[in-house]
């Protein structure tokens, strides 16, 4: 069955450029890191450094886009930074990009090299369809603190996505939560690709396109269905 992603009105009006193209993915197989996902991150970190020519990530007009988004809804973008911009910024570093496990290597690759947000969820723990939304400030964000599963709420206003249980994404593309992160078990998960203009429906579409040919390389017959910007 196909997951609903839903946008609210509300969040069409704070950013009415805003579209998101997704990758629904199943029979997929995920393990440790490997030679090939590693040698994925570090051939993003060249493509960003070219694509930046010296600039810090901040600068480049996507990520301006995306700040002025956060600034619009009561976040500090310098202080908690899209989830692109904050993996430009480990690129770029001498430590570079952390090796996660294969699938989020694979989609952490895309982001950096395209210089969008992407995020992976495990559909065998989302609940109900997905929802962009806007918050009350009362929804449940659990997440791990210290060792020990903590439950947060978003400020009210914050954009977040959520199930039926509650908020899997703060801030927008922030933080995710454990509950529906890919981890090594995972076999079936949506991939989402989130765009301001500048980026182009086309140049979105090429980085998705990409992201579907490298699930298809680590997961050979696996079902991969590409579904159009909304």
């Amino acid at each position: 069955m196909t997951l609903t992603l839903t946008v609210s009105d509300e969040v069409r009006a704070l950013a009415p450029g805003f579209t998101h193209v997704a990758i629904e993915a199943h029979g997929l197989v995920n393990g440790p890191s490997t030679d090939a996902s590693s040698a994925l991150l570090d051939d993003a970190a060249r493509r960003l450094a070219v694509r930046l020519d010296g600039r810090p990530p901040h600068e480049d007009p996507h990520m301006v886009a995306w700040r002025d988004t956060y600034t619009a809804f009561g976040s500090k973008p310098s202080r908690t930074r899209n989830s692109a911009e904050a993996l430009a910024k480990r690129a770029l570093t001498d430590a570079g990009l952390p090796r996660i496990n294969v699938l989020v290597d694979v989609y952490n690759a895309i982001s950096v090299a395209h210089l969008v947000p992407v995020g992976g969820e495990d559909l065998d723990h989302i609940r109900g369809g997905m929802r962009l939304v806007r918050a009350t400030g009362t929804e449940d964000f659990v997440t791990v603190a210290g060792g020990e599963e903590t439950v947060e709420h978003p400020d009210a206003g914050e954009v977040v996505w959520c199930d039926e249980t509650g908020v899997t994404c703060r801030r927008w593309n922030w933080r995710q939560g454990p509950r529906t992160r890919l981890t090594e078990q995972t076999t079936s998960a949506i991939f989402l690709l989130e765009c301001l203009p500048p980026m182009t429906p086309e140049q979105s579409r090429n980085a998705a396109t990409e992201l579907a040919e490298l699930l298809e390389k680590f997961s050979p017959g696996a079902k991969i269905t590409l579904r159009n910007a909304e």
